[in-house]
Protein backbone atom coordinates (compact mmCIF):
# COMPACT_ATOMS: atom_id res chain seq x y z
CA UNK A 1 0.00 0.00 0.00
CA UNK A 2 1.62 3.76 -1.34
CA UNK A 3 1.10 5.92 1.71
CA UNK A 4 1.11 9.61 0.74
CA UNK A 5 2.14 11.80 3.44
CA UNK A 6 2.63 15.63 4.47
CA UNK A 7 5.49 15.35 6.97
CA UNK A 8 5.55 17.98 10.29
CA UNK A 9 8.76 18.11 11.21
CA UNK A 10 11.25 20.11 14.03
CA UNK A 11 14.28 17.73 12.83
CA UNK A 12 16.49 17.25 15.90
CA UNK A 13 17.99 13.68 15.65
CA UNK A 14 15.16 11.56 16.03
CA UNK A 15 12.87 13.66 13.52
CA UNK A 16 16.40 13.14 11.03
CA UNK A 17 16.02 9.55 11.42
CA UNK A 18 12.19 9.44 10.46
CA UNK A 19 12.84 11.48 7.43
CA UNK A 20 15.66 9.08 6.60
CA UNK A 21 13.28 5.92 7.36
CA UNK A 22 10.59 8.33 5.01
CA UNK A 23 12.71 8.68 2.05
CA UNK A 24 13.97 5.39 1.76
CA UNK A 25 10.97 2.98 2.57
CA UNK A 26 9.32 2.14 -0.59
CA UNK A 27 5.58 2.79 0.51
CA UNK A 28 6.16 6.04 1.45
CA UNK A 29 5.83 9.29 -0.75
CA UNK A 30 6.34 12.12 0.59
CA UNK A 31 4.71 15.33 -0.73
CA UNK A 32 5.62 17.95 1.09
CA UNK A 33 7.41 18.61 4.32
CA UNK A 34 7.01 21.18 6.69
CA UNK A 35 9.25 22.59 9.72
CA UNK A 36 8.24 23.96 13.11
CA UNK A 37 9.95 25.65 15.98
CA UNK A 38 10.54 22.86 18.43
CA UNK A 39 13.63 20.59 19.34
CA UNK A 40 15.94 23.32 17.77
CA UNK A 41 15.31 26.82 15.89
CA UNK A 42 13.18 27.52 12.72
CA UNK A 43 16.30 27.71 10.55
CA UNK A 44 18.09 24.67 12.34
CA UNK A 45 14.91 22.68 11.81
CA UNK A 46 15.01 23.42 7.77
CA UNK A 47 18.95 23.70 7.53
CA UNK A 48 18.49 20.01 9.18
CA UNK A 49 16.32 18.77 6.91
CA UNK A 50 17.66 19.86 3.88
CA UNK A 51 20.90 17.77 4.81
CA UNK A 52 18.77 15.09 5.57
CA UNK A 53 17.36 14.89 2.05
CA UNK A 54 20.84 15.70 0.68
CA UNK A 55 21.79 12.47 2.53
CA UNK A 56 19.46 10.26 1.68
CA UNK A 57 19.91 11.16 -1.97
CA UNK A 58 16.06 12.45 -2.04
CA UNK A 59 14.04 13.66 -5.28
CA UNK A 60 12.96 17.43 -4.75
CA UNK A 61 10.63 17.66 -2.04
CA UNK A 62 9.03 21.06 -1.28
CA UNK A 63 10.08 21.95 2.00
CA UNK A 64 8.35 25.35 3.99
CA UNK A 65 8.73 27.01 7.03
CA UNK A 66 6.31 27.72 9.40
CA UNK A 67 5.56 29.18 12.90
CA UNK A 68 8.89 29.96 15.15
CA UNK A 69 7.23 29.65 17.97
CA UNK A 70 3.69 28.07 19.87
CA UNK A 71 0.34 30.02 19.62
CA UNK A 72 0.46 31.39 23.03
CA UNK A 73 4.08 30.31 24.54
CA UNK A 74 7.54 31.51 24.17
CA UNK A 75 9.67 28.91 21.94
CA UNK A 76 11.39 26.62 24.37
CA UNK A 77 14.02 24.09 22.76
CA UNK A 78 15.03 21.23 23.61
CA UNK A 79 18.91 21.42 22.40
CA UNK A 80 20.56 19.89 25.52
CA UNK A 81 19.28 16.24 24.31
CA UNK A 82 19.69 17.35 20.65
CA UNK A 83 22.82 19.02 20.40
CA UNK A 84 23.48 22.98 19.79
CA UNK A 85 22.40 22.57 16.13
CA UNK A 86 19.81 19.65 16.54
CA UNK A 87 21.90 16.73 14.81
CA UNK A 88 24.04 16.19 18.14
CA UNK A 89 27.71 16.00 17.06
CA UNK A 90 26.79 14.97 13.12
CA UNK A 91 28.64 17.61 10.94
CA UNK A 92 26.64 17.27 7.13
CA UNK A 93 27.42 19.69 4.12
CA UNK A 94 25.03 22.34 4.30
CA UNK A 95 22.48 21.38 1.42
CA UNK A 96 21.63 24.00 -2.12
CA UNK A 97 17.71 22.82 -1.88
CA UNK A 98 15.84 25.37 -2.19
CA UNK A 99 13.04 26.33 0.44
CA UNK A 100 9.62 26.91 -0.53
CA UNK A 101 8.50 31.03 -0.56
CA UNK A 102 5.22 30.17 0.75
CA UNK A 103 4.31 29.76 4.26
CA UNK A 104 4.10 25.86 5.71
CA UNK A 105 0.46 26.59 6.34
CA UNK A 106 -0.33 27.23 2.77
CA UNK A 107 2.04 24.54 1.23
CA UNK A 108 -0.11 22.06 3.52
CA UNK A 109 -3.36 23.51 2.00
CA UNK A 110 -2.20 23.45 -1.52
CA UNK A 111 -0.64 19.88 -1.86
CA UNK A 112 -4.12 18.64 0.31
CA UNK A 113 -6.33 20.39 -2.39
CA UNK A 114 -4.07 19.43 -5.28
CA UNK A 115 -4.00 15.92 -4.27
CA UNK A 116 -6.25 13.55 -6.35
CA UNK A 117 -7.25 11.66 -2.58
CA UNK A 118 -6.82 12.91 1.24
CA UNK A 119 -3.43 12.81 2.42
CA UNK A 120 -2.11 11.41 5.91
CA UNK A 121 -0.41 13.83 7.98
CA UNK A 122 2.69 12.73 10.16
CA UNK A 123 3.33 14.89 12.50
CA UNK A 124 6.28 14.66 14.72
CA UNK A 125 6.66 18.30 16.14
CA UNK A 126 4.77 20.56 18.47
CA UNK A 127 1.45 20.87 16.39
CA UNK A 128 1.28 24.69 15.57
CA UNK A 129 1.31 24.39 12.09
CA UNK A 130 -1.37 22.20 11.95
CA UNK A 131 -3.41 23.80 14.20
CA UNK A 132 -3.02 27.07 12.53
CA UNK A 133 -3.47 25.42 9.20
CA UNK A 134 -7.16 24.03 10.59
CA UNK A 135 -7.91 27.14 12.03
CA UNK A 136 -7.32 29.41 8.73
CA UNK A 137 -8.45 27.10 6.26
CA UNK A 138 -11.29 24.45 7.69
CA UNK A 139 -11.84 23.71 4.35
CA UNK A 140 -9.04 20.76 4.37
CA UNK A 141 -10.18 19.04 7.31
CA UNK A 142 -11.73 16.37 4.53
CA UNK A 143 -8.83 16.24 2.76
CA UNK A 144 -7.35 14.92 5.49
CA UNK A 145 -6.87 11.03 5.68
CA UNK A 146 -5.62 10.86 9.12
CA UNK A 147 -3.29 12.63 11.32
CA UNK A 148 -0.70 10.35 12.97
CA UNK A 149 1.40 12.00 15.71
CA UNK A 150 4.32 11.58 18.16
CA UNK A 151 2.80 13.16 21.32
CA UNK A 152 1.63 12.71 24.65
CA UNK A 153 2.21 9.78 26.92
CA UNK A 154 -0.63 7.64 28.66
CA UNK A 155 2.24 7.24 31.40
CA UNK A 156 4.78 9.06 32.09
CA UNK A 157 6.27 12.73 30.36
CA UNK A 158 10.25 13.86 29.18
CA UNK A 159 9.69 17.52 29.32
CA UNK A 160 8.13 17.16 32.88
CA UNK A 161 7.01 14.60 34.75
CA UNK A 162 3.40 14.01 33.20
CA UNK A 163 3.94 16.31 29.77
CA UNK A 164 5.58 15.00 26.40
CA UNK A 165 7.48 18.13 25.09
CA UNK A 166 5.73 18.35 21.90
CA UNK A 167 2.58 18.42 23.86
CA UNK A 168 4.28 20.56 26.60
CA UNK A 169 5.57 22.65 23.74
CA UNK A 170 2.20 23.90 22.60
CA UNK A 171 -0.82 22.92 24.15
CA UNK A 172 -3.31 25.19 22.87
CA UNK A 173 -2.06 23.86 19.40
CA UNK A 174 -2.75 19.77 20.52
CA UNK A 175 -6.02 20.76 21.99
CA UNK A 176 -7.35 22.33 18.50
CA UNK A 177 -6.07 18.93 16.86
CA UNK A 178 -7.24 16.70 18.84
CA UNK A 179 -10.42 18.06 18.62
CA UNK A 180 -11.08 18.56 15.22
CA UNK A 181 -12.82 15.23 14.11
CA UNK A 182 -10.43 14.41 12.07
CA UNK A 183 -9.21 10.66 12.32
CA UNK A 184 -5.91 10.55 14.87
CA UNK A 185 -3.32 8.34 16.27
CA UNK A 186 -1.63 8.77 18.71
CA UNK A 187 1.72 7.37 19.17
CA UNK A 188 3.34 8.25 22.80
CA UNK A 189 6.37 8.83 24.68
CA UNK A 190 5.52 5.99 26.53
CA UNK A 191 6.05 3.80 23.56
CA UNK A 192 8.36 5.19 21.80
CA UNK A 193 11.02 5.34 24.94
CA UNK A 194 10.74 1.32 24.43
CA UNK A 195 12.15 1.48 21.10
CA UNK A 196 15.86 1.76 21.83
CA UNK A 197 18.98 0.56 20.32
CA UNK A 198 21.52 -1.25 22.26
CA UNK A 199 25.51 0.38 22.80
CA UNK A 200 26.82 -2.69 20.45
CA UNK A 201 24.26 -1.76 17.72
CA UNK A 202 25.22 1.67 17.85
CA UNK A 203 28.80 0.82 17.48
CA UNK A 204 28.07 -1.74 14.15
CA UNK A 205 25.93 0.71 12.43
CA UNK A 206 28.75 3.57 13.48
CA UNK A 207 31.77 1.47 12.00
CA UNK A 208 29.11 0.59 9.20
CA UNK A 209 30.26 2.06 5.37
CA UNK A 210 26.80 2.62 4.54
CA UNK A 211 26.52 6.25 4.86
CA UNK A 212 22.86 6.19 6.59
CA UNK A 213 23.75 3.58 8.96
CA UNK A 214 26.86 5.35 9.91
CA UNK A 215 24.81 8.77 10.57
CA UNK A 216 22.06 7.12 12.02
CA UNK A 217 24.87 5.30 14.74
CA UNK A 218 26.05 8.72 15.23
CA UNK A 219 22.63 10.34 15.79
CA UNK A 220 21.62 7.62 18.39
CA UNK A 221 24.88 7.31 20.36
CA UNK A 222 25.15 11.34 20.83
CA UNK A 223 26.00 11.99 24.78
CA UNK A 224 24.59 15.14 26.35
CA UNK A 225 24.45 16.20 29.87
CA UNK A 226 21.57 16.31 32.39
CA UNK A 227 20.88 19.40 33.16
CA UNK A 228 19.59 18.83 36.50
CA UNK A 229 23.02 16.67 37.75
CA UNK A 230 25.16 16.30 35.08
CA UNK A 231 25.09 13.05 34.52
CA UNK A 232 25.09 11.64 31.00
CA UNK A 233 22.71 10.93 28.88
CA UNK A 234 22.69 8.72 25.53
CA UNK A 235 19.42 9.12 23.95
CA UNK A 236 19.55 5.75 22.24
CA UNK A 237 15.63 5.25 20.40
CA UNK A 238 14.84 5.34 17.39
CA UNK A 239 12.11 8.03 18.24
CA UNK A 240 9.84 10.15 16.09
CA UNK A 241 11.01 7.38 13.39
CA UNK A 242 8.41 5.16 15.15
CA UNK A 243 5.30 6.97 13.95
CA UNK A 244 6.07 5.86 9.95
CA UNK A 245 6.37 2.48 11.54
CA UNK A 246 3.25 2.29 12.55
CA UNK A 247 2.26 3.54 9.11
CA UNK A 248 3.55 0.88 7.08
CA UNK A 249 3.55 -2.50 9.76
CA UNK A 250 0.55 -1.57 11.84
CA UNK A 251 0.51 -5.74 12.57
CA UNK A 252 3.65 -4.81 14.79
CA UNK A 253 1.61 -2.54 17.07
CA UNK A 254 -1.36 -2.69 19.17
CA UNK A 255 -3.84 0.20 18.92
CA UNK A 256 -6.48 0.86 21.51
CA UNK A 257 -9.55 3.69 21.39
CA UNK A 258 -9.53 5.40 23.86
CA UNK A 259 -10.99 8.76 25.09
CA UNK A 260 -7.70 11.59 25.30
CA UNK A 261 -7.58 15.28 26.31
CA UNK A 262 -4.81 17.90 26.98
CA UNK A 263 -4.15 19.48 29.94
CA UNK A 264 -4.29 23.70 29.47
CA UNK A 265 -4.61 24.92 32.47
CA UNK A 266 -1.23 26.54 34.31
CA UNK A 267 0.76 24.39 36.33
CA UNK A 268 2.52 21.56 37.19
CA UNK A 269 0.16 19.36 34.89
CA UNK A 270 0.03 21.43 31.69
CA UNK A 271 0.78 19.89 28.66
CA UNK A 272 -0.50 16.60 30.16
CA UNK A 273 -2.28 13.96 27.91
CA UNK A 274 -5.26 12.40 29.71
CA UNK A 275 -5.57 8.93 28.19
CA UNK A 276 -8.16 7.64 29.60
CA UNK A 277 -8.54 3.97 30.24
CA UNK A 278 -11.11 3.20 32.53
CA UNK A 279 -13.47 0.81 31.48
CA UNK A 280 -17.19 2.33 33.16
CA UNK A 281 -17.79 6.16 33.93
CA UNK A 282 -16.65 7.86 37.31
CA UNK A 283 -17.89 10.84 39.54
CA UNK A 284 -16.69 12.88 36.97
CA UNK A 285 -19.59 11.80 34.93
CA UNK A 286 -21.80 12.23 37.20
CA UNK A 287 -21.17 15.48 38.94
CA UNK A 288 -18.87 17.31 36.58
CA UNK A 289 -20.13 16.38 33.29
CA UNK A 290 -17.40 18.33 31.10
CA UNK A 291 -19.06 17.13 27.60
CA UNK A 292 -17.94 14.51 25.11
CA UNK A 293 -13.97 13.65 24.55
CA UNK A 294 -12.40 12.44 21.55
CA UNK A 295 -11.68 9.34 21.18
CA UNK A 296 -8.85 8.30 19.00
CA UNK A 297 -6.72 5.75 18.19
CA UNK A 298 -3.57 5.30 20.80
CA UNK A 299 -0.51 3.00 20.41
CA UNK A 300 -0.49 0.93 23.28
CA UNK A 301 1.90 -1.92 22.66
CA UNK A 302 4.45 -2.92 20.39
CA UNK A 303 6.63 -5.53 19.26
CA UNK A 304 9.82 -3.73 19.84
CA UNK A 305 12.09 -6.42 18.24
CA UNK A 306 10.17 -6.00 15.00
CA UNK A 307 10.03 -2.48 14.39
CA UNK A 308 13.27 -2.33 14.97
CA UNK A 309 13.92 -4.79 12.26
CA UNK A 310 12.27 -2.99 10.09
CA UNK A 311 13.85 0.88 10.92
CA UNK A 312 17.23 -1.01 10.32
CA UNK A 313 16.60 -2.69 7.04
CA UNK A 314 15.13 0.45 5.00
CA UNK A 315 18.06 2.48 5.97
CA UNK A 316 19.78 -0.14 3.39
CA UNK A 317 22.55 -2.35 4.03
CA UNK A 318 25.58 -3.27 6.09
Amino acid sequence: MRHQILLDVDTGRDDALAIMFAVQHPDIDVRAITCVAGNTTLENVVGNTMKILDLVGAPPIPVALGARRPLIEPARDASWIHGEHGLGDVELPVSDRSVERMHAVELMRRCLMEAEEPLTIVALAPMTNLALLLRMHPEVSDRIKRVIFMGGSATIGNATAVAEFNFWHDPEAAHIVLTSGIPLTMYGWDILWGMRTSSEQIAELCASPNPLRQTAGRLLGFKSKDPSDGSVVVYDAIGDAGVLCVMVAPEAFTISRWPVQVVLSPGAARGQTLVDRREMSGEDAVHTPAGPIPVIDVVSDVCESEVLALFFDTLGEK
